[in-house]
Formats: structure tokens, C-alpha cells, sequence
């Protein structure tokens, strides 16, 4: 007689187990998900479509005459600028989505319910189990934020080609994140943060709403302090900045190189030009300078910024798992 079909099943070794359980549970999610990608897409390819078939009298998309002086650009050029000069913001807060998702639905609401304890009574651990809900958002979201930022990237080349382009300069905080890897960290970035605060909380609102906070702090904070993660050039007297330049701060240097900051003179109450000029001159400024980043400091600053995120999101995930194992050992 033959025991066949009597043999116990075996759970999937590994994460696979979990990750198919997963992917059944939030089906909806994930299709919601894809959605929004093909939308963002969609949008953006839409944008390009719309600014070529524009008429333009020229080549720099002006709609006047050539040559005369003078500049319109279309209606369509404008919107797309004005749309995709919010292309970074827009990634950063479908990161933030991303964390709050992870953070309720898929692990807190969990601690909170008690289903957990069903799950991990099928030869599933603590640790595979919170594994499997880190990891499989992790991926999707790396590949579809890396989608969404060759896209963009793509979208923006022509607009930025025009020397009247407003807004979609590469230091702008809202083009900056969608640029390169940064927004891909952020978005790992993310999914570690809503793992911690669902391990710590174990309730799913409070989860959500810690992870909101936590994410928007980080993003506000790099936002304003993203020029001092690399060493800026200078320019000394009153020379023109390069194309694309990013500029941080500028003033006068006076005989034994202290700086003097225009903001200074502004806040005593100097505002036009000549007026904050010899402000400085009066406090001894002989010699002006411009602190700034060129065109060449883009990849430096991503790839400080990115490394940084990483590290942080590491750190978030090493100790979700510890407090996972110390709370349930």
C-alpha cells in the first residue's frame, strides 16, 4: 500500500513560505502599486509626447519669432515644467506611503491582532517572519523606484536642454531626490523605518503615524542640510558663476580672511544692493566671494546622501530584528 499520499507537508524552506503568504494578503496593495507606477509612467511620457507635438518656432521652444529678442514658450512646455519640477517631492512622498504601509498593514496590524502567532506556529520563525515583510517590499520598491527615476530622468532631458527652463535645475529640493539613487534609499529607507516603529508599538495607527514622522523629519532635515554633505568651491570677487551652479552663501572677506555674510548686513536692516555693500565694506569686507556647487558636485552629493540612507536603514533593520527576538526569545 502505498503512503504517498499520506506524508506530512513540509513548510517552504526559507522566506518562500512567508512571501507567497504575503503576496496573497496584500494582492490588492500590489496591484494598487503597480498601478500607480504605470500611472507615473504614463504621465511622463505623456508630458514629452505633448511638449513635442507643441508648435514651436524655434529651436529653444519659443513661440515668437526668431531672433526678435523675445521668449513664450508653449503652453504645453510650461506645464510640463511646472508639473515635473515636483518630480523629487512627489518620490519622497510615495516613499513616506511606503513606510506607513509597511509600518500598519503589514506588520503592526499583525502585533496588534495577535495573527502572528498563527503564522509562526507553521514552522515560520520571528525572525523569517519579519524578514519576509522587509524583504519583499524592499525589492519592489527598489525596482520600482529605479523605474520611476530613469523615467523622470528621461521626461526632464529635453526641458532641461532649454536655457529658459524654469525650476528643473538639478539643486532644486524638487528635482534634486529624483535624480539618481536617492530616492531609492529613501524609499528603503522607508520600509526600515516602518519595521521599527511596528516592532516598537505594536499598534497599527500609532506605527503609521510614528513612521510618518520619523520620515518626514529625515526628509526635511537632508532637504535644508543637503549642501553641507560636500565641500563647496569658490569663486573670489565678482566673477560669473557656472552654468548650472548651485549657489550657497556669498559675501566679502576682509584683509585677514574673516568672512562676512550679506545675510548679516540684510538682517540689520540693509536691503538694496549698494547698501549691503558697504555694510561689509564697514566691518573691514575688502575682497567678495560666492560659496557654491558646481554641476560636477551632483554625483558627490547623491552618493554621500545615498550612503548615508543606507547606513540609516541598515541600523533601523539590525535593530527591528533585535527587538523582535528580545520580545520574543
Amino acid at each position: 500500500m502505498s503512503t504517498t499520499g499520506l506524508r506530512p507537508r513540509v513548510a517552504p524552506a526559507g522566506l518562500r513560505g512567508p512571501v507567497r503568504v504575503l503576496l496573497r494578503q496584500h494582492r490588492g496593495a500590489l496591484w494598487a502599486a503597480g498601478a500607480l507606477l504605470a500611472l507615473g509612467i504614463a504621465f511622463v511620457v505623456g508630458l514629452r509626447i505633448w511638449v513635442a507635438r507643441s508648435p514651436e518656432n524655434c529651436a529653444d521652444g519659443d513661440t515668437t519669432r526668431c531672433g526678435d529678442g523675445s521668449y513664450l514658450a508653449t503652453y504645453a512646455r510650461t506645464s510640463a515644467e511646472t508639473f515635473l519640477a515636483d518630480g523629487g517631492t512627489t518620490l519622497l512622498l510615495l516613499a513616506g506611503l511606503i513606510g506607513v504601509f509597511v509600518a500598519g498593514p503589514l506588520i503592526a496590524r499583525e502585533l496588534e491582532n495577535g495573527t502572528f502567532r498563527f503564522v509562526w506556529a507553521q514552522s515560520v520563525s520571528p525572525a523569517q517572519w519579519l524578514a519576509s515583510r522587509i524583504a519583499l517590499p524592499a525589492v519592489l520598491v527598489t525596482a520600482g523606484t529605479t523605474v520611476l527615476v530613469l523615467v523622470y530622468r528621461w521626461g526632464l532631458s529635453d526641458l532641461r536642454n532649454n536655457a529658459h527652463a524654469n525650476g528643473l535645475g538639478w539643486p532644486e529640493a524638487g528635482v534634486f531626490p529624483a535624480l539618481g539613487p536617492i530616492a531609492v534609499a529613501y524609499a528603503l529607507l522607508a520600509v526600515a523605518v516602518g519595521a521599527l516603529c511596528a516592532v516598537l508599538v505594536r499598534r497599527t495607527l500609532l506605527a503609521m503615524s510614528l513612521t510618518a514622522l520619523v520620515l518626514g523629519t529625515a526628509m526635511n532635515g537632508f532637504g535644508h542640510r543637503r549642501y553641507e554633505l560636500w565641500p563647496t568651491a569658490r569663486l573670489l570677487g565678482r566673477g560669473i558663476l557656472p552654468r548650472d551652479a548651485w549657489r550657497i552663501e556669498s559675501g566679502m572677506l576682509t584683509p585677514s580672511g574673516k568672512e562676512i555674510y550679506w545675510q548679516d548686513c540684510w538682517d540689520s536692516g540693509h536691503y538694496l544692493p549698494d547698501d549691503i555693500s558697504s555694510c561689509m565694506r564697514d566691518q573691514g569686507g575688502v575682497t567678495h566671494f560666492t560659496d557654491y556647487h558646481p554641476a560636477s558636485h551632483f554625483w558627490p552629493l547623491q552618493l554621500v546622501e545615498t550612503g548615508i540612507l543606507l547606513v540609516l536603514a541598515a541600523a533601523a533593520v539590525a535593530l527591528a530584528f533585535r527587538v523582535l527576538r528580545r520580545r520574543h526569545a
